[in-house]
């Protein structure tokens, strides 16, 4: 009896699954943390907000860093597979192009949150731990809040069109001419993103400081980065 799901095709549907289920983890516990728990925090007084950062917190961040390290891992998986499969012709696609712009996205997204959020949430949290039990506050911890929250809220910023060229690459078409230049369009869409990525290592909150600014700037960067494969390609 041939079974479907022990192929390739069975193997990818596997991946598949685990990067839909890690994706909504993390994703959801990214909006959770800057839609929900944020909002609560700045309306509650010291002992209550270090209680929740000290026993809520901990929790939501195990679900939210593992669920983007498996969501990367399973993504990795299906691109390796997918290049495998299309080779040459890979970039010369319509999945090849929103796969790559996604992936970008959410490669810079897992960074942030390994690299940047996890261990300034780590100190934040060790900090308000120490206070409920008769310590002191890590003076570092004001400090690197905000450096987390700008990470976070750029991670929000990128989910948006993330979200859209992970789903254009099976559902929507593109024309693309034969003597088109992936690298030019590949490059252009890399340049700006890694911009937004240098504001959030070492820039400002700005338009992302409040929750309406950073959905309209997700929206914003979607509609700039379709705009442009639209041009370049």
């Amino acid at each position: 009896m041939d079974v479907a799901l022990f192929t390739q095709e069975g193997l990818v549907m596997i991946l598949r699954w685990i990067h839909f289920f890690a994706g909504v983890a993390w994703i959801g516990h990214l909006y959770y943390f800057n839609f929900v728990q944020g909002a609560f925090l700045a309306e509650v007084d010291a002992p209550v907000k270090n209680v929740a950062l000290a026993k809520l917190a901990p929790k939501a961040l195990w679900w939210f860093r593992w669920g983007a390290m498996f969501t990367f891992l399973s993504g990795v998986s299906m691109l390796a597979i997918a290049g495998k499969d299309l080779g040459a012709d890979f970039m010369k696609t319509p999945y090849g192009i929103y796969i790559s712009i996604g992936a970008l996205l959410g490669t810079l997204m897992f960074l942030n949150v390994w690299l940047i959020i996890w261990p300034k949430q780590k100190v934040i949290v060790a900090s308000a731990l120490s206070v409920i039990n008769g310590g002191q506050a890590n003076p570092e911890a004001a400090k690197l809040g905000p450096q987390a929250l700008l990470a976070s809220r750029t991670n929000v910023m990128f989910s948006m069109p993330m979200l859209f060229f992970m789903g254009a690459c099976r559902h929507l078409s593109l024309n693309i001419p034969e003597n088109f230049s992936a690298g030019l369009v590949m490059g252009v869409i890399t340049l700006l993103i890694l911009l937004l990525e240098l504001n959030a290592i070492k820039g400002k909150l700005g338009p992302l400081t409040t929750v309406r600014g950073v959905i309209h700037c997700g929206l914003g960067l979607l509609v700039v980065l379709y705009g442009l494969v639209e041009v370049l390609v």
